[in-house]
């Protein structure tokens, strides 16, 4: 069986401030196989040493007992989009947008985020969807250099097959962009994440205030869509994304066979798989499962796919995302200890695995040598209680 991590590096993150010296001592540090006893040493934003035992040196922060982990990494969220757009039609001021969504990852401990923004538009309509991606970027990018941000950003950008302007889109992004997913959302309706046209209807009709007539319109146009260009934008999506040298991604497979197809294009992980069946072909295929923390949360799909517990429980989960609930991330990983009774391996799916898939190899442990970005953790009852974040060594939580 092949495995679902790829080896080689995306371009290392230029992240502004690294810290002065940090020690978090008398913690139970989560090691990649163990929790123990220890201390962890911060020294220009790298992790320098790692000590077993109670000892609090002078000067360290004395933890008494809480837990120590790596910073989270999330791959998929739409967090930026809902701080840009607060509600529909609504366009909020980006600079104070980014800012507000910065901050507020860092306040639920993700020190590494992948901004999904959606590439591929609708112009007409009440289901259009306006070009924003370029723009978006291009101030995402600029407010990173001026080092406004507390956290480490890349771009993500979720490829929509059935649209018009896919290709033009992804065109205008360079090897600069720090682009480290292309994913692949087809939603046409009734197959995928829509098979059930009930549940597309629930979300987007509430969301855009369209009626029967205007939903039915909706749909008999993106059929018409995936007609005329669905081959076309999946072909043209895969070739960017190795021009772009980001990691491809599935978005929502169903069958044994959508997921053949994701092993052929080169997909490293499956975002959101709706059934047992395709989970299960994309461990034969090496391909890492990623689900939705919400999901796990609320114990289902608010689409009636399948729960990731389910997934959990037959060995089928790699990757765990926030999607549209940043603070469901931490939760998450503390609900698999739980189930899998082996907090490592739960953290794992929040820090590691989700690194190693889009090929950053500088963070995601406890382990000399790489990235600063920790956590501090107590659990109250069954609820992680975060008391510190920092990334590189800088408190920014």
């Amino acid at each position: 069986m092949n495995s679902p991590f790829p080896t080689s590096s995306l371009t290392k993150a230029c992240d502004s401030d690294v810290s002065s010296d940090l020690c978090l001592a008398n913690a139970q540090l989560v090691l990649a196989d163990q929790v123990l006893t220890g201390a962890v040493t911060i020294e220009n934003g790298v992790i320098c040493d790692i000590t077993e035992g109670d000892h609090v040196p002078t000067g360290a922060i004395d933890c008494a007992g809480d837990l120590v982990l790596p910073g989270l990494v999330e791959l998929h969220t739409d967090n930026v989009e809902r701080h840009i757009e607060p509600r529909p039609e609504v366009d909020w001021p980006h600079l104070p947008a980014l800012i507000a969504h910065d901050a507020e990852l860092a306040s639920t401990g993700i020190t590494t985020v992948f901004d999904a923004m959606r590439v591929g538009s609708i112009h007409s309509g009440k289901g259009r969807y306006i070009d924003y991606a370029r723009k978006l970027a291009d101030e995402l990018l600029a407010a990173r250099a001026q080092g406004y941000f507390k956290i480490s950003h890349f771009l993500h950008l979720r490829a929509e097959i059935c649209s018009e302007t896919l290709l033009e889109e992804l065109a205008a992004f360079g090897a600069s962009d720090r682009v480290g997913i292309v994913s692949l959302m087809d939603h046409t309706p009734g197959q995928r994440q829509f098979r059930d046209l009930t549940a597309l209807k629930t979300y987007v009709a509430k969301k855009r205030g369209m009626n029967d007539a205007e939903f039915a319109a909706h749909v008999e146009n993106l059929l018409g869509l995936q007609k005329r260009f669905g081959a076309k934008h999946e072909a043209g999506a895969v070739q960017e994304a190795r021009r772009l040298g980001a990691v491809l991604a599935s978005h929502d497979d169903t069958t044994a066979d959508h997921v053949g197809t994701s092993a052929v294009n080169g997909v490293g992980f499956a975002e959101f798989p709706t059934t047992v069946e395709a989970a299960a072909a994309c461990r034969t295929h090496g391909i890492a499962v990623m689900m939705g923390a919400p999901n796990l949360i609320r114990g289902g799909s608010h689409s009636g796919n399948v729960a990731a517990e389910d997934l959990a429980k037959a060995d089928l989960l790699d990757i765990v995302s926030s999607d549209y609930v940043p603070s469901a991330l931490l939760l998450s990983a503390f609900r698999l200890a739980d189930i899998w009774n082996d907090l490592p391996r739960a953290i794992a799916t929040v820090t590691s695995n989700p690194a190693r898939a889009v090929r950053l190899h500088d963070r995601g442990a406890l382990k000399t040598g790489l990235r600063g970005d920790v956590l501090r953790v107590r659990k109250i009852g069954e609820t992680p209680l975060l008391r510190g974040v920092w990334s590189q060594g800088n408190k920014v939580g």
